[in-house]
């Protein structure tokens, strides 16, 4: 006898349901059905018609679409949100039908009309995961999509999916200006405002770091002026190297005015052009061209930020800026070398940037970020290998950047978080408190300040501290989601854990033992194993041991936990 094979074929499939259907069926279960018909017979349907698809499942709030094409699942997911936020219209925030969409390319097996394996679920597992007003996909179909769809994507690393060995790659669809459920809305009491990434013009593609450095500097002066709320510097950051409709970047950040400009360098001058644009209006409120000596590029940081903000406050008292006028340095190459230094500490290597604060403060001995960053990096460096004298030059550091600069909140983040590793919580939380005072915008002070929540057994203090950043920095840098995901695992939340980690896209060793002991505790034992198996490959003679020495956690209790679930997993003793 022949054995029949199951029929197989490679498809696109969309998952997609209702966000909130419980509570809209609870509040007006007749309103909610004959709402949702009719938005599948208006939107829907013909949107699948359009783009060749077909439903081939559907339940009380979700269905499964499958299509021959990955571009056009993702286009039709991409106007379905669209045509759902048309559709809300003025709709009062209770009644409106939002939706998640997961998609995903793969393999299916075909049973008359229904389609099942892991093509469909994976899709159904990212439309789970999905934002309300939003979309997600996997690599694979993301990597057949790429340059074809008028999105963009962001990469928010490896996910593990409930009932799948391994993690899937996820990607995000961003740019869908048109769809209001998926961007923030403009709701700050204060005017609100986005500094994009200043154009490097000076022809040398390694001089990106430099017109960076300085953008961040603008953000970050710009940010001590009260009356003002500043989008922090990664959702600014995001649209480097993009042709950029300012409409549809302050709909996705949410704010009413965008600085754009361009920094053209030489040997010995500096040109800076500097704009706000209302986004309402799409008028330009103020211009301005820079051309100075390049010695006098802080004092050029300075007028622009002054500029700006008086430009859009309409006037801003002196007192009420309540900003430390401090210069970083006045030595341009120690600058240059602590600019590249932050660029090695954001990609965890952490060697080569303490190499270059180094260097920068050898030019600039009273250079306090430097200080600062060194000793961040210094305490980092001390949590893979445990040498003492690592977390003393650590220490030392971080006291010597506070006395240098008392009013620089780098400087007491630092010192907070040395103070953190060294089980000081009380000292750490003082000076965690003074450098969000003097600085509310900072993510990483907020997501620095997260992690000692959670540490001193304060973890959904953490996490309101980190959720209410959203508003200032809706697409958030890695270290945020790393800082998220070990204040949830504090909360013993351990799947939602796995996911925030999961938009780390290179978990490190700290990211690693996190993912291992979560897995472990959820019974998923092999997923477990194999973050073990990567942590041991960066770091060989890893023990329980060290884990017990790096997690400063201020009751026994908490790193008991963690430890025994790493035991679970197979990390040795």
């Amino acid at each position: 006898m022949v054995e029949e094979r199951p029929e197989r074929r490679l498809a696109a499939i969309l998952a997609a349901d209702v966000v909130g259907y419980s509570r809209l069926m609870e509040r007006d279960e007749a309103g909610t059905v004959a709402t949702l018909k009719a938005r599948r017979k208006e939107v829907l349907e013909p949107l699948v018609a359009r783009h060749q698809g077909r439903i081939f499942k559907v339940t009380g709030d979700g269905m499964l679409v499958e299509f021959r094409s990955a571009v056009n699942a993702v286009q039709c997911a991409i106007d379905l949100q669209h045509g759902m936020a048309a559709a809300d219209g003025d709709l009062p925030e209770t009644r409106r039908i939002a939706l998640r969409i997961g998609g995903n390319l793969g393999d299916v097996m075909v049973e008359g009309g229904d389609l099942y394996g892991d093509g469909v679920n994976v899709a159904a597992r990212l439309e789970g995961l999905a934002e309300p007003g939003g979309v997600l996909v996997s690599g694979t179909t993301f990597d057949h999509v790429r340059n074809k769809i008028h999105a963009g994507f962001e990469d928010i690393g490896v996910q593990s999916l409930k009932n799948k060995a391994e993690p899937v790659r996820t990607y995000r669809v961003v740019g869908m200006s048109k769809t209001a459920a998926a961007a923030p809305q403009s709701v700050h009491a204060n005017p609100s405002i986005a500094v994009l990434p200043f154009i490097n013009m000076s022809g040398d593609p390694d001089q990106q770091y430099f017109s960076d450095g300085i953008t961040d500097d603008i953000i970050t002066e710009l940010s001590h002026f009260r009356e003002l709320f500043v989008i922090a510097r990664n959702s600014s950051f995001r649209y480097r190297d993009k042709a950029n409709d300012l409409s549809r970047i302050g709909r996705e950040l949410g704010v009413q005015y965008i600085v754009e400009g361009s920094i053209r360098t030489s040997l010995r001058r500096v040109r800076i052009t500097a704009g706000v644009v209302d986004i309402a209006t799409g008028n330009q409120l103020w211009t301005e061209r820079y051309d100075r000596d390049v010695q006098d590029i802080f004092a050029v940081q300075d007028e622009v930020a002054q500029s700006i903000a008086a430009t859009v406050e309409g006037r801003v008292a002196a007192s009420g800026a309540q900003r430390s006028r401090r210069k970083p340095t006045h030595d341009l190459v120690a600058y240059d070398y602590f600019l590249r230094g932050r660029e090695c500490l954001e990609r965890y290597d952490t060697v080569a940037a303490a190499a270059l604060f180094r260097r920068a403060i050898e030019l600039d001995p009273e250079f306090a970020r430097a200080h600062a960053l060194l000793s961040q990096a210094t305490i980092m460096i001390y949590n893979m290998d445990l040498r003492p004298e690592m977390l003393r030059d650590g220490l030392a550091l971080a006291r010597r950047a506070v006395s240098l600069d008392e009013s620089d909140p780098l400087s007491h983040m630092a010192l907070g978080f040395a103070y953190t590793i060294a089980r000081q919580f009380d000292l750490a939380g003082l000076h965690m408190d003074r450098a969000i005072e003097l600085n509310p915008a900072n993510l990483r002070i907020a997501s620095e300040r997260a992690v000692w929540l959670a540490f001193v057994g304060r973890p959904e203090d953490a996490l309101r501290l980190l959720d209410a950043n959203l508003k200032r920095d809706p697409f958030p840098p890695q270290f945020f989601w790393a800082s998220r995901g070990f204040a949830l695992f504090a909360c013993r939340r351990y799947e939602e854990s796995i996911q925030a980690f999961g938009r780390v896209a290179r978990p490190n060793l700290w990211h690693c033992f996190y993912l291992a002991s979560a897995h472990a505790h959820l019974g998923l034992t092999d997923q477990a194993r194999s973050y073990v198996r990567e942590l041991l490959r960066m770091q060989p003679a890893f023990t329980l041991g060290q884990v017990g020495s790096i997690e400063t956690f201020q009751d026994p209790a908490g790193l008991d936990h963690l430890l025994e679930d790493l035991r679970k997993a197979g990390l040795p003793e």
